[in-house]
């Protein structure tokens, strides 16, 4: 027994170690940027998070002698809610393994009653994100040309609006470099606003019941890319119900076209939300994940 407790007390210290515990870590100093003046209470029933006010990073940290490249996680739900556990925290403790500085992103969902100019919100908070992040490469020890997203679903379409509008950021006070992410890995991810493919409760919920065009055209993310988007890998399941693969068909097809990089893994099963979920039967896709990152983050 005596011998148990002493490998169990080592097992907890080289954990500890390794591994630190999240902290949270608000985006901005203050009031965020496009808050109206009304208060409300943040939601969080069975970590599917809503009613965000105060935009955060949960930061899962790992030490190591190298400097690390780090990964701003950002959980989908339709541009409603964050599915902030399997999209979200087991992101987090698998990029750790890997030895990545993860930065899961709590942030602002589309709101009239909430914010000014709602759908720049979100693309706003993620844009500060991947500042923020850079900006505290030297306390963190991450190497500040390997800071990265990967968004699920509607968190997708974030995270490819962050690997794609980059050039004219959304608070004016950031360049184009400091928001810019050096690779994206898109989950089944929202894509297009075209009513062809799209998923429409995350278009109804970003720009509207009635949009106008120039809406549509900007947050249809197959007309965004350019050859200074990232390095990118997209998944996605071929029977998903929810976001059709034709999503990741248009924005590949498109970006290798301007001379990208983009890897495409299309799943034979998996539907949609499988996020890290390890009792998914596709959870093998994490293999696909841990291979592409060894060769283009990984150093």
């Amino acid at each position: 027994m005596k011998k148990i407790q002493i490998l169990l007390s080592v097992l907890i210290l080289t954990t500890s170690t390794m591994f630190g515990q999240k902290a949270k870590i608000n985006l901005w100093e203050g009031t965020a940027p496009l808050n109206k003046d009304v208060q409300v209470e943040e939601q969080d029933i069975n970590n599917r998070v809503s009613r965000v006010t105060v935009p955060q990073l949960y930061h899962y940290p790992v030490k190591s002698k190298e400097a690390k490249p780090a990964i701003i996680i950002i959980p989908g739900g339709g541009y409603a809610r964050e599915a902030i556990d399997h999209e979200g925290y087991m992101a987090a403790e698998w990029f750790n393994k890997l030895g990545f500085e993860a930065f899961v992103l709590k942030y602002r969902l589309p709101d009239d009653d909430l914010f000014d100019n709602p759908a720049y919100v979100p693309l706003m908070d993620a844009q500060q994100a991947v500042y923020l992040v850079r900006s505290k490469a030297k306390e963190f020890n991450i190497d500040p040309a390997r800071v990265g997203v990967i968004g699920f679903s509607a968190g997708g379409h974030l995270a490819a609006s962050a690997s794609t509008l980059f050039t004219n950021p959304v608070d004016k006070n950031r360049s184009p470099e400091d928001v810019r992410p050096d690779f994206s890995i898109l989950m089944y991810p929202v894509i297009s606003m075209d009513k062809a493919c799209t998923h429409m409760g995350s278009r109804i919920n970003l720009i509207g019941n009635d949009p106008a065009v120039s809406m549509v055209d900007y947050f249809s993310l197959e007309n965004q890319v350019s050859e200074k988007t990232p390095v990118t890998l997209m998944v996605h399941a071929i029977d998903d119900g929810a976001v059709p693969v034709e999503n990741t068909d248009r924005y590949a097809k498109n970006l290798f076209n301007k001379g990208g990089d983009v890897t495409k893994v299309i799943l034979p099963i998996g539907g949609h939300g499988f996020g890290f979920a390890p009792d998914r039967p596709v959870a093998y896709w994490t293999q696909y994940l841990e291979v592409w990152l060894k060769t283009n983050v990984i150093k």
